[in-house]
């Protein structure tokens, strides 16, 4: 009987398993948070710039406010916006388009630009309204530079919006959105971030904890979703402009300025990290423009989907990745350099043809300048993007007009303003283990940048977690109560 009993319980595991993987594998679900269908998403950012495409074309000449960008349309043409600032918050495409940031919450101004103690900081400066628990929709009284002494730790649901005055962020660790959701940065200028830490960091009003070394990102974003960044301009920073790793998801990146930087955008930490399988990235109306290098982005695994961009300077390649990442590209403009060497937009980094050959990487409506050139691979136009291609990208000609206010609004689009530029541009990481762990290269540590107390962890997924209890209940029974069946089975 309990013979019976144990194969009846190893069918029933077995079955429940195969049921579970097979529903994972079709939905290619990595992450709680990831959309089940990227390709829906896709369509809807094709169908919000064709719709604000031919919103401009139909009433040319009668309104001097629409560019077509469905972004800025959404709310630059009301002349009061900045009586209903809140309003940005539903402006957002793609994959981040969910963030609400501190829509709802109160408005916080920002009075002091100073940053003396990353413990006990002093209320109406960035520092304390960015840890804060409730919803904040943070502003700034004035032009000011906040020259940070030490990373910028952010708490959920926070709106960093910089409209209406120049706001300058630079100087020790910058931005730092870990293990959390919902933040929208706008409008600010994020420069020559360099390297600092191991000191105690405040995250919350109930907690501070021990932080190693960072980077030196612009803005680094570690195991956090619902992140949209928009108009920006990043530039001169020790590490990364932005860099999106550890299972982060759900994040745009639009209307924004690159210039001056090596290394742009890291997006995924490590070939080995399978949960960055399930990343999502929307990059839309940038301009990436003098000085840049490499790594417009640089992916490893997930969804990229970019679109509508200018690509006006790269000197070794645009977009490059490993570990097979799904790569979308659709309206963009490439600029290839002079160099005959340095024509190709794509870099499988340090992968045979023979294992690329099946990654679905697609070029739709792109414009390639000066012998620019795009290689495609995988299933490309076959099945899976016959839906997405069912809506032309109508926008691949109108790339200046698209991103002709990328950067910062209201003055300087990029960070060519007189700024002393301390970390200047870099050929390679800096970090010594104790920031976002290496997330330049493939043996960082991936834990590198959890607080020494306090910080959440990341956690097994609830299916993996049943399963692995269901197996160990099982082989303590059989150990226990019937030895000779279980050496038979193994």
């Amino acid at each position: 009987m309990l013979s019976q009993t144990c194969i009846l319980l190893f069918c029933f595991f077995f079955n429940s398993l195969f049921t579970i993987f097979a529903a994972t594998s079709f939905l290619n679900l990595t992450l709680p948070h990831q959309h089940p269908n990227p390709e829906a998403v896709v369509q809807q950012v094709q169908r919000r710039v064709n719709d604000s495409i031919s919103r401009r074309i139909l009433i040319n000449g009668k309104s001097q406010c629409l560019t077509g960008n469905p972004i800025d349309d959404c709310w630059r043409c009301d002349p009061s916006w900045a009586a209903n600032r809140q309003r940005l918050a539903d402006c957002a495409i793609g994959f981040g388009q969910s963030a609400l940031g501190g829509k709802g919450g109160r408005y916080y101004v920002i009075t002091d630009s100073s940053d003396h103690d990353t413990v006990n900081p002093t209320p109406g400066t960035l520092r304390h309204a960015v840890i804060q628990d409730e919803p904040l929709w943070i502003i700034f009284q004035s032009n000011m530079v906040i020259k940070l002494k030490h990373e910028l730790i952010f708490n959920s649901y926070k709106t960093i919006d910089g409209r209406g005055a120049n706001v300058q962020i630079t100087g020790n660790g910058c931005i730092t959105l870990q293990y959390i959701s919902n933040v929208i940065i706008h409008n600010v200028h994020v420069y020559n971030c360099q390297p600092s830490g191991n000191t105690d960091i405040r995250s919350s009003p109930t907690h501070f904890g021990r932080r190693g070394r960072s980077d030196g990102d612009g803005i680094s974003i570690f195991s956090s979703r619902n992140i949209w960044i928009d108009h920006c301009a990043l530039s001169h920073c020790t590490d990364g402009l932005v860099d999106a790793i550890m299972g982060s998801t759900a994040i745009t990146i639009s209307n924004s300025y690159f210039s001056h930087h090596d290394e742009v955008m890291l997006l995924g930490h490590d070939d080995r990290y399978l949960p960055d399988s399930g990343m999502q990235v929307t990059i839309a109306f940038n301009h990436f423009g003098e000085g840049l290098v490499q790594r417009m982005p640089r992916c490893r695994r997930g969804y990229i989907h970019v679109v509508n961009n200018d690509f006006s300077e790269w000197k070794m390649y645009a977009i490059g990745g490993s570990a097979n990442p799904t790569i979308n590209s659709q309206g963009n403009r490439y600029t290839a350099p002079t160099d005959p060497n340095a024509k190709e937009v794509t870099k499988r980094v340090d992968t045979d043809e023979g294992q690329w050959s099946d990654w679905n990487w697609r070029t739709d409506g792109d414009v390639l300048v000066n012998g620019a050139f795009f290689v495609p691979s995988g299933e490309g136009l076959s099945m899976q993007y016959a839906k997405a291609s069912s809506v032309d990208p109508k926008s691949a000609g109108l790339i200046d007009q698209l991103t002709m206010n990328a950067g910062v609004i209201g003055g300087p689009r990029d960070n060519s303003m007189n700024i002393q530029y301390g970390g200047g541009t870099t050929t390679g990481p800096i970090s010594t283990g104790g920031g976002v762990g290496g997330s330049s290269g493939d043996e960082g540590d991936f834990f590198g940048m959890i607080f020494g107390s306090g910080a959440a962890q990341t956690q097994s997924s609830p299916t993996t977690t049943m399963f692995l209890s269901l197996l160990i209940i099982l082989i303590l029974y059989l150990t226990t109560n019937h030895s000779g069946l279980l050496s038979l089975l193994l």
